[in-house]
Parts: structure tokens; sequence; C-alpha cells
């Protein structure tokens, strides 16, 4: 087996363009961490029947993963640039497929969890590195630009297909076959890493390993994450909450002082000032809170307000689920044609437009009438959105910090869905808790998915607005992964 270096591997078969076995290979790891964050969505009810489970218990079977994931992508990411990415990319899909066995087999509710957490910490290793080793294998040009088209595709497609397989094996199999089906496609992901991906050269490490930096941000992030996740519950000026996002803004600026003064930083902070990194993960942050919101609210609306089985509410994502595809794919085009900045602008406001129909849904909507506009304005926003925002947080970054990177921007995307979800689930209890007297229980429901559904709406016209300023600058001067030498923006 041979060793990536810079563009090393791309043309194994000699006829002038790139091989393509890699990308799926890898697109796939990450459609599996995309998918587990909301395959569960649609089976908690059943999975709460099966192990007695309270309200709080079930959300800790969704924030059990998200907050493995999110507290440990850095650590993750810079793991991979060190140890090799080839080597964390496996160990994390091994961490990942023990933690879906133990999932689908737990007899109790807390080693449910523990299994949740599991596939989290797995999912942190897998996922950055998997975007370096992208990064690294196809260089800046034609062939990285359709590689992160395609990786955009797979990862917004997953959350769709997600709600549609966790509604179809849990309807046909029964709640456990949910955890359990990730595990082949695991085994087949680690086949094929082991065939197609090369084993790539660590990093030195230099004045030697963070490890005051890793515990600082790692615990930073877990108090963040388990108190903002508590506001829908308790509200967001409680002790619950107070207390854990205080410990977290000073265990995060310890974080960065450390990054400031240590040799060999997990973060090093000059990436900020790379190309579009700083800007761009800013956006994406925004971006991810109504991503999570939307594949949280749309499943809800469609079973308690509308009826829906668990098998109709994932075929309906289907029009979603295809409209992010084909626009995800058609997003580095779009981009050659029109420029990068103009191109991320418009997937903003078509996102924003889907979010904003769907906070008119009425509490007897039809599919056609009042799902299938706003599921295809959506569908396309947020396809070419996350493709435009995941290559300007990549690009220009050296090759030594590649897997820093990647792990940077899904964990400002994972922040902001546990920031996003928690802000829209608060506003619709409280709407839907203040409803007039004389609406019914599914209207005053439908009120706060509403405004939900519309908060959402103005945030991404607000992203939309943060697209077209903050990246102006940046993108004149680089046109974040267009390939052609065209710098339009």
């Amino acid at each position: 087996m041979t060793e990536l270096s810079g563009t090393a591997g791309i043309d194994r078969a000699g006829l002038g363009r790139p091989d393509w076995a890699p990308l799926a290979v890898l697109a796939t790891g990450q459609f599996l961490v995309v998918l587990t964050t909301s395959i569960v969505n649609v089976a908690l009810p059943t999975v709460s029947d099966g192990l007695r489970l309270s309200e709080q218990g079930q959300a800790w079977i969704v924030n059990a993963y998200g907050l493995a994931f999110g507290a440990l992508l850095l650590v993750g990411g810079r793991a991979a640039d060190l140890l090799g990415r080839r080597t964390v990319l496996l160990a994390g899909l091994g961490l990942f497929a023990a933690g879906s066995v133990l999932a689908g087999s737990a007899p109790t509710a807390w080693l449910l969890i523990t299994a949740r957490a599991l596939q989290g910490v797995g999912a942190a290793a897998l996922a950055p590195a998997a975007l370096a080793l992208v990064m690294v294998v196809y260089p800046a040009g034609a062939a990285r630009s359709r590689a992160l088209a395609v990786w955009g595709a797979v990862s917004a497609v997953g959350g769709a297909a997600g709600v549609l397989l966790g509604g179809l094996l849990t309807e046909a199999l029964g709640w456990r076959s949910v955890f359990w089906a990730p595990v082949p496609v695991t085994v087949l992901v680690v086949l094929g890493c082991l065939r197609y991906v090369d084993r790539d050269a660590p990093q030195p490490a230099g004045g030697g390993s963070d490890f005051l930096g890793a515990a600082a941000v790692t615990a930073g992030l877990v108090a963040f994450v388990l108190g903002v996740s508590g506001a829908g519950r308790t509200g967001w000026l409680s002790e619950a909450v107070l207390a854990p996002v205080g410990s977290a803004v000073v265990l995060l600026g310890v974080f960065l002082v450390v990054e400031r003064r240590t040799a060999q930083p997990l973060l090093p902070l000059r990436l900020f000032g790379t190309g579009t990194v700083g800007p761009a993960n800013l956006a994406m942050a925004l971006l991810g809170a109504v991503w999570v919101a939307m594949f949280f609210f749309l499943p809800l609306y469609q079973q308690r307000v509308l009826g829906y089985a668990p098998l109709v509410t994932g075929l309906a994502q289907l029009p979603l689920a295809g409209a992010n595809a084909l626009a995800s794919w058609a997003t580095p085009h779009l981009a050659v044609r029109f420029g990068a900045r103009r191109t991320q602008t418009a997937g903003a406001l078509l996102l924003a437009a889907g979010l904003l129909w769907f906070g008119r849904l009425p509490t007897d909507g039809g599919f056609a009438a009042d799902m299938l506009g706003p599921s295809l304005l959506a569908g396309a926003g947020l396809g070419i959105a996350f493709v435009r925002l995941t290559a300007g947080a990549v690009e220009g970054v050296p090759a030594a910090d590649a897997g820093i990177a990647g792990g940077l921007v899904n964990t400002t995307r994972q922040l902001g869905g546990v920031v996003g979800l928690a802000f829209l689930s608060t506003l619709a209890t409280a709407r839907t808790d203040a409803a007039p007297a004389d609406l019914t229980h599914l209207q005053a429901l439908n009120e706060g998915y509403r405004l939900a559904f519309t908060a959402g709406g103005v945030l991404t016209l607000i992203n939309a607005l943060l697209i077209a300023t903050a990246l102006r600058r940046s993108t004149a001067r680089r046109d974040s992964l267009v390939t052609t030498g065209d710098h339009r923006s």
C-alpha cells in the first residue's frame, strides 16, 4: 500500500482523470455520520415504549450522540493530522460499529444511551479524517470541486434518508433495526478503505501534543452542549443552563489562551485568517441551526398534526432529499457560471424561502398542496449552501492542517445545530403553551411548529446577508474552489 502525499494516488489508472473509488468510500462514511443523527427521530416513540423511557430519556438518546460527536470533533481532526488520517478513520469506524451493535442489542435505557455516546466518539474521529482525505486525494481544482459536490450531496441527503429509513425499519422490523442498520454499511466502508484509500503519512508532532488544549476544549464543549440542551425544559436563564454555559465560556477562554501559547496547538488560530475559513464556519453554524431543526420539526408536524405513520413520514422526505442531491451536484457548475459568493447567497435565500413557506403549514395540510413546494425549495437551498460553505471552510488550508479544518467545520455545524434546536424548540413550546383557549390541541401544536419554521427562515435570511457581505473580500481574492480560473464574485 502506497502513502498519500499531496496529490498522490489521484490517477491510479494513468488515464488523466481522477480515481473516484476513494471518494465513494469516504462519502459513504460521511453518510453514516449524518444518517445516524436523524434515523432515530421517527423511532423515538417506539423506543420509549419498548424501554419505558421518560421524555428526558428520549432526549438523551439523541443528545448522547450529538454531545460526544460535537465535543470531540476538534480532537478527532487533530488526531487525524498527527496520527494519519486513514488510521484515525479506521479507528473511528471501529468505534462507530461497536456503538451500533451495542445500541441494537441494549437491554436497558442507560446502556442504549452509552452506546449512542460511543457512536458519537467514533463519528468524531471518522468525519474529519474522511474530509481531510478528500482534500488530500483530490487536489484543488476541478477534481476537488466535484468531490466536495458529492460530499455535500451525500451529507445533506443523509438527514432526509435517516427519517425515511427510520420510518421504514421501525414499521417493518422494529426499533432495534434502526441501530443495527449502519453495521453492515460500516463493515463495507472499512473494507473499501483498506482497498481503495492509500495510507497517508502522519505529520510530525513538533513541539508535542496539546493535552491541556484538548482537555479544555472537550470539557468546554461538553458543558456548553449540556447547558444549551436543557434550555427547552428549564428556561434559558435557569441555573441548570447558566452554570454549565458559564463554565463553558471559562474553559473555552482557557483553550484560546493555550492555543496562542503552545508550540503545537490543537487548533492553530491562524486558520481563521486563511481564505474564507472564518466567515464560512460562522455561516455553517447558522446553517446547522436550521438544518437540524428542519429535520426535527417536519417529521413532528407530519406525525403529530397530520397523523402520518412512520413509513409515510419517511417517504414524504423523498422530494426534499432529491432536490438536495441534484442541487449539490449542480453547485460547482453554478459557482463557475455565477461566482461562489452569488451561488452561496442564492442557496441561503432558497432555503429561507422554503422555511418561511413551511411556516404557513395548516393543521389540515396536504402533501402536494402544502409540503411539496417548500420541500423542493428547502432541499435545493440546503444542498447549495452546504457544498459551498464546506468548500469555503477548507479552501486554502495547508495539507498538514486538513484534518483539523475538517473537524472545525463539522464542530461549528454540530454546535449550531444544538443551539438552533434548543432555541427553536423553546420558541415552539412557548407558542403552543400560549395558544388561545379556543384552539384545539393540534392547532396549538401547529402554531408552535409554524413559529419554529418561520424563525428558522429569518435566521437563514440573516445568514444570506452574512454570506453576501462577510465573504465578499475573500471570495474576490479566491473564488472558493471554482476551478476554471474564473474569479468573479
